[in-house]
């Protein structure tokens, strides 16, 4: 069985299979959800897949126009929170598209916008009044200003510290001032940093 056959025969069951492939060519997953975007399943699968084959680390990795195209339709789709989750956290998400996410309803689709290294530095600059779950996804995004990653570095709690010492982008004397910390954790992710800089 193929995709084609298995959309034109609505196998939701066989096309979610497909859609766990994240090789399944990326004009296979756009026709998938072209004729199902209105299953909530199928959408939630689409995402998933769109996340599987993007990596945060090689963000050139798959990028391609169809999956821009699917990223802008699936923030716009109503029909699945789950989905514009990782339409939120994909780094090809375009800046357009994170604006608009970044005034979601839904505080988890705002707190991955917090993390997307996409995301621009006004957008961030507006997260730091929100709720501590979004806040708390500033300290480890490149594109956090620096003004706001001197606050972070008193936060009270230390994954924000910590992301904050992991941040490459952050300048060196920020992660210097984490060599003080009062946990050890905090002291060697800044140590890290450091020597990665060297």
């Amino acid at each position: 069985m193929n995709v084609a056959y298995a959309i034109e025969h609505s196998d939701t069951l066989a096309l979610i299979e497909f859609l766990e492939d994240k090789t399944l060519p990326i004009e296979e997953v756009r026709a998938i959800y072209d004729a199902f975007r209105e299953n909530k399943q199928i959408v939630g699968q689409v995402a998933m897949n769109l996340s599987l084959r993007t990596s945060v680390y090689e963000r050139k990795q798959e990028y391609s126009p169809v999956m821009v195209a699917l990223l802008i339709d699936i923030s716009q789709n109503p029909i699945d929170m789950g989905a514009r989750w990782a339409v939120a956290k994909n780094p090809h998400t375009p800046v357009e598209v994170l604006r608009f996410l970044a005034n979601d309803s839904i505080n988890l689709v705002r707190a991955l916008v917090a993390t997307n290294p996409s995301t621009p530095g006004d957008v961030l600059e507006k997260f730091f009044s929100d709720e501590k779950i979004v806040r708390d996804g500033l300290s480890g995004n490149p594109n956090t200003p620096p003004k706001l990653l001197k606050i972070l570095v008193d936060d009270n709690d230390k994954m924000v510290r910590m992301r904050l010492a992991e941040n490459r982008a952050a300048p060196k004397e920020i992660i210097t001032s984490l060599l003080q910390d009062n946990d050890i954790d905090v002291i060697k992710a800044a140590r890290a940093n450091l020597d990665t800089r060297q």
